[in-house]
């Protein structure tokens, strides 16, 4: 579980997050959502460990998460990549840092989204990029998942691949995954949980389908009218 208890975090004299209270369930696929600049990938920060809040605490599975990162594979929305590797070479890079990788699973998600290990990294489409990033993120057996804005860009058919890849390697009840993203549409069906975020406070959180239930709204709908009644 993670947990986030009345959590604050300013850059400079902009509040990234106000007082945010905030709990991830265990096992479950949450959607945080909300526009650029919501949050969202602050908190994904706190949760690795890049950054650390003025006020409040993270807790992961009770611990900081400075000493949880192990647990943690994480995508980070900026391409991370260096271009002169080829992907056999990031693989490589990546296994070294962390015992749960896994070669066999590796070798097997490499074929479904239509990789080759000896294609340059500097030299591959964008859509390439992105799935070279996920590829290494999801090769390794983390008990969390963070991923940010990992469709941000990515045309359909990318788009398409990425989404199959998480639904076909979730362990449901083992792995927590946390989606960071604007493009609620794309994911809605795939989420779990959601928590709302604008403007660094928690507008919404709960069940997704129970809240479409109670509403008769999608997630996007839902999203837009607790916006709304928030300003």
């Amino acid at each position: 579980m993670i947990e986030f208890k009345g959590v604050s975090k300013n850059f400079g004299r902009t509040r990234a997050l106000d007082a945010v209270d905030i709990t991830f369930a265990t096992g479950k696929i949450t959607g945080l959502f909300g526009p650029n600049g919501a949050g969202k990938s602050t908190s994904l920060k706190l949760i690795t460990g890049l950054n650390r809040p003025d006020r409040g605490e993270v807790l992961l599975d009770g611990r900081n998460p400075m000493d949880s990162k192990v647990d943690i594979a994480y995508l980070p929305e900026i391409d991370h990549l260096y271009p002169w590797m080829t992907i056999r070479q990031a693989a490589s890079f990546v296994s070294d840092f962390y015992g749960d990788w896994d070669g066999e699973r590796y070798k097997d998600l490499l074929g479904f989204l239509g990789l080759d290990d000896e294609m340059k990294i500097g030299k591959i489409s964008k859509g390439q990029r992105a799935k070279t990033k996920l590829l290494l993120c999801t090769t390794r057996r983390s008990r969390y998942l963070l991923l940010d804005e990992p469709l941000s860009g990515i045309d359909i058919l990318t788009r398409e691949q990425i989404i199959q890849t998480l639904i076909r390697d979730f362990r449901e009840g083992e792995q927590s995954i946390i989606i960071s993203t604007h493009e609620i549409s794309e994911i809605e069906g795939l989420v779990d949980e959601v928590v709302f975020l604008d403007r660094g406070r928690v507008r919404l959180q709960g069940d997704a389908e129970q809240l479409r239930e109670e509403r008769g709204m999608s997630l996007v709908e839902i999203m837009k009218e607790a916006f709304r009644d928030a300003n």
